[in-house]
Formats: C-alpha cells, structure tokens, sequence
C-alpha cells in the first residue's frame, strides 16, 4: 500500500533552506478528507508512552502532546505514524523539548562576525553593537556567550533586531535561527502552517516552535501532513529533511539521467529556484535534450517540472514518458522513490553527514518502535 497518511494540506514548504512547495494537490483516487480515528484518545497515548524509552521524563505529558497533534491534524494514530513521529523526535532531540546546541555560543558569534564580512562592516561596529544592553539588562555579548538553545538565542536575535540598529543591518529583519523544537521543524514551515494551529498564542509561532507542544504539533504536520506514493517509511524521513517530494524526485532524476546520458546530481529539485524559461537548470536542460523524443517543448516541460512539488507530478505526461524511455533503456523497472544524494551544511554540525546518514538512522529507530509494538 502506498504511503497515504490522513489530512492533504496546502502548506508552503521549506526546501531545505527556503520555502519551495506550492501545495499538495490531490489525485482524483485519493480521499478528499481523512477519516476521524475511532480510536479512544487514552487508547493513543497510552500506546504512545509504552513505545517510548523508558527513560525519558514526562512520558505521559508527550504522549497527550503527539495524540493531540494527531487528532488536531486528522491524522491517523496508527502504529506506524506513532512510531514514525517518535523515531524522528528522539533523532532529532532525545526528547528535550528546547535541546542544547554543543558550542552555540561559538556558532553564534561566527554567523555574526560571518555576515557582517559579508556586509563589509567592521569588527569594532559589531563589537560596540553587542556591548550595548539587551532588553534584559545584560549586554548581547554577555547572553550570547551563555546561550545554551535554539530558543534562548533566537530570543537574542530578535532583541538584536528590534533594538539595535546594526541588528536590522545585520539579519535585515530575518532571525537567523529557522529550525527548533523537538522534532528540529522548520520555522518558516510552521509559520505558513498556522491556521488550526488548536493551542493559544501567547507572543507568537516561533515562540510556540520551541514548547515542546507547539514543536510536535508542526513536526508531525511536515512528517505526515502530506500525501506521498512511497511504499517505505525511509523516504518520508528523506523527505522530512530535505523537503516534501525531494525522494520522488530524485528518482525521477535518476531516471531523467539513465535516459539522457547526462550525469545529475540526485538532490530533489527539479527546476532551479527563480530560473527564466530562457535560463534553465541542470535537471531541466537533461529533460529538454529528451524533448523530440518526449515528443515535448520546452514549455510543456517546465510546466510539467513546476508540479515536482505536488503529488500530482506522478501523473503528469511528463513524469510518464521520461520513466517509459528510461525503463526502455534501462530494460527493467525503475524506482520511484530513491534517498536523496545531498550533503547536509549547518553551523551546528561538526562532521561530515547526509540525507541518506539522517533518513537511515531514523528509519532505523522506527523499526525497532515497530519491532516493539509487535511483542
């Protein structure tokens, strides 16, 4: 059966660093709605607490938070969703709501000293800047030297940009910090997911990423808020790190590759951000060199390329012609899921890692949740 969870949503999307999706459009043979769990809420959390480690603090508290996130959402709380949501929780932060950032005060003066380089303003500027006192009474040199968290120091940026006027010169209104919480969810993300969001808002989203409800809550909603035709959970957890649809899609390009001869870079987009139909990227120029063959212009291509962010890019003319021709080539079957081939770049990571690292250590923390679950 494919991957199809609950509720279709119409997000935008965070393609790694930028918001890149226009919506999940359905095929006409998907449910329109998702059905209502008959499952008694207490029955979901109480499966929730005895498929997490026993070691964690405030099971029970989790487990309301994820249940409800479930039932905000219309998502089923099946066993493999449960599991799905812990594998990625406890990847991404050993269940710490607001998780500590080895060396975050380091990383923080870097990405400063980093872009003021980039803007050409002097250290003596930026060092005069963080002496001056934070809303708090302590100088902005002093809180970032004993930021801990994601959340302690976006607190810290928007103080900076509110306040300072260098700030503003700095990050131009944009807090540098765009993921936290405990699943690590995109606050752009959540941002544009607002709407049902079923909790008050005390200041604002981004403070709501970084509670431990308000962070599964928008988690579970870019792990399983959208519809997928993958028949492995790996993929979805490809997909939660390097955008929605990025292991369809590089699928597809491998098959674009096998029946061009052209060599790409398996990562997932399709088409080059803010590229002009005169200006195209590399994925399209090797679909474009299949064009006669395609029996398809360029501009038929790139409308075809521009529903790669859709689930509805499965049953474009495009996405069938190119895998007929490769499978040809090929002579045998093609996949149509395959994990992204992308080299992961954050402050926070000090080695070497990839999609392919992140989406197999999760997978493989799910499949012993699921192992658990059949005893």
């Amino acid at each position: 059966m494919p991957d199809l969870p609950a509720l279709p949503r119409l997000p935008a999307l965070p393609r790694r660093h930028a918001l890149a999706a226009l919506g999940c459009l359905l095929l006409a043979a998907c449910a329109t709605t998702a059905p209502v769990s008959t499952r008694p809420p207490a029955d979901v959390r109480g499966e929730i607490v005895q498929r997490m480690p026993a070691r964690v603090a405030d099971r029970v508290l989790w487990a309301a938070d994820i249940e409800a996130a479930f039932a905000a959402q219309r998502i089923d709380p099946s066993s493999e969703n449960i599991c799905a949501v812990l594998a990625v929780t406890e990847q991404e932060s050993g269940y710490q709501a607001d998780p500590a950032v080895a060396g975050l005060a380091k990383i923080a003066r870097g990405e400063i000293d980093k872009r003021a380089s980039s803007k050409h303003i002097p250290g003596f500027l930026v060092d005069a800047a963080l002496a001056i006192k934070s809303s708090d009474g302590r100088s902005y040199a002093q809180r970032l030297q004993r930021a801990r968290t994601e959340r302690e120091l976006s607190e810290i940026y928007q103080d900076l940009i509110g306040r300072v006027p260098l700030g503003t010169r700095l990050f131009a209104d944009s807090n540098p910090v765009q993921t936290g919480g405990p699943m690590q969810v995109g606050i752009p993300f959540a941002e544009s997911n607002a709407a049902g969001y079923p909790y008050p808002v005390a200041r604002s989203i981004r403070d709501e990423v970084f509670t431990r409800r308000g962070g599964l809550y928008f988690g579970i909603a870019h792990l399983l808020g959208y519809q997928t035709p993958y028949t492995r959970k790996v993929h979805r957890f490809a997909d939660y790190n390097a955008g929605w649809y990025a292991s369809r899609n590089a699928a597809f390009q491998s098959a674009v590759s096998r029946a061009s001869g052209i060599s790409l870079a398996l990562d997932g987009d399709l088409l080059q951000p803010g590229a002009r139909l005169d200006n195209p990227g590399k994925t399209e120029l090797a679909v474009r060199a299949l064009g006669r063959e395609l029996q398809m212009d360029d501009r038929a291509i790139r409308e075809g390329l521009q529903r790669g962010d859709r689930l509805e890019f499965d049953d474009t003319a495009l996405y069938s012609k190119v895998y007929a021709l490769a499978e040809a080539r090929a002579g045998r079957p093609l996949p149509r899921a395959m994990i992204p081939g992308i080299k992961l770049e954050s402050p926070k990571i000090t080695r070497e890692l990839t999609t392919a690292w992140f989406a197999t250590r999760v997978d493989e923390r799910y499949q012993r949740c699921m192992q658990q679950a059949m005893r």
